[in-house]
């Protein structure tokens, strides 16, 4: 009936943390936006692509046996003629446009920020802004959640880029917001997600320009064998900032708290048709004010619905047998 959320529908809306080891805890959201089931039989296809509207969540997923670190592109949740697919990190851009760009709050809570009040940031909401690629993460696939012990570990290694990134939750009871990562950060920064979890956080980039994140997602698998990969996701903040550039760009650092080799690419995988379609369709735009409102309001979601999901995904193994 109305064309934006009230205040009401941005705190039913948001997200919480806790905290549990090795890192954050991000837990799940009664969001009716953040819930989802998604089709094992989902394609894994090669072909570069700018993301720059629309829904799109990292996560595992088992291609041909290997476990690898995809961004699922869910290109049908805004248009029901496009397929939703799963894309290689090294293929993919994630255009942050201008429309993002928000004034730093006057509240010392956002010092964490390192620009000063008022000084224009580019922010991708946790709550959806039609016109800002809205990005999460999900522990949903099918394969994923039959094989992976409780959950995984999903740590940010590294940051390349002109400014600062950070990435936070607004916790559930007004308080402050909940740090996941921070660039200025040197050691790896690990954030547990459990298992059937789809979470988004607000993500925020202090200068335009190419920015390379290099994530690790790590798990404990049932059989006993730990799975890790670890790929470089590439941003280009800013609507003048070239998507090639951020398509091109190449990691120069090492892992933080590591001298290891820069993560593996998707080469050599068999490359398969691309059944996006067209480019994204466009949504209107949602006011500053509203988009604003969305990252300081919050729902008051506590910690024990991560532990009640938990439960629900062990219940559910032990009643298949598995």
């Amino acid at each position: 009936m109305h064309r934006y959320r009230t205040a009401a529908a941005v705190l039913a809306a948001a997200l919480a943390v806790g905290v549990s080891p090795p890192g954050a805890w991000a837990s799940p959201s009664d969001d009716p936006q953040l819930s989802q089931s998604l089709d094992p039989n989902q394609q894994i296809v090669h072909g570069e692509r700018v993301l720059q509207i629309g829904h799109v969540d990292m996560g595992p997923r088992f291609d041909n046996g290997h476990w690898r670190f995809l961004i699922h592109d869910d290109a049908r949740k805004a248009d029901p003629g496009a397929a939703s697919v799963w894309r290689y990190p090294d293929e993919t851009v994630l255009q942050v446009a201008d429309a993002a760009r928000l004034p730093v709050p006057a509240d010392p809570s956002y010092t964490f920020i390192g620009a000063e009040p008022a000084t224009p940031v580019w922010v991708v909401p946790q709550t959806q802004n039609p016109g800002v690629v809205w990005v999460g993460w999900n522990t949903q696939d099918p394969q994923v959640m039959q094989r992976i012990d409780r959950g995984v570990t999903m740590s940010l290694t590294g940051v390349q880029g002109p400014g600062i990134v950070t990435v936070y939750l607004n916790s559930g009871d007004f308080g402050k917001p909940q740090i996941l990562w921070d660039s200025r950060k040197t050691e790896p920064q690990p954030v547990w997600v459990d298992a059937n979890t789809h979470t988004h956080a607000n993500w925020v980039f202090t200068k335009p320009g190419v920015y390379l994140l290099q994530l690790q997602v790590k798990a404990q698998l049932r059989d006993g064998t730990t799975a890790s990969d670890t790929q470089l996701i590439r941003f280009a903040v800013g609507t003048a900032t070239p998507s090639a550039d951020a398509l091109t760009a190449t990691w120069s650092g090492t892992v933080a708290g590591d001298t290891s080799a820069p993560p593996a690419s998707s080469a050599g995988v068999a490359r398969g048709p691309d059944p996006a379609g067209a480019s994204p369709v466009s949504w209107p735009l949602v006011t500053i004010v509203l988009v604003a409102a969305a990252g300081l309001v919050v729902g008051s979601i506590v910690a024990i619905r991560a532990r009640r999901a938990r439960r629900r995904v062990l219940a559910a193994r032990a009643g298949s047998g598995r």
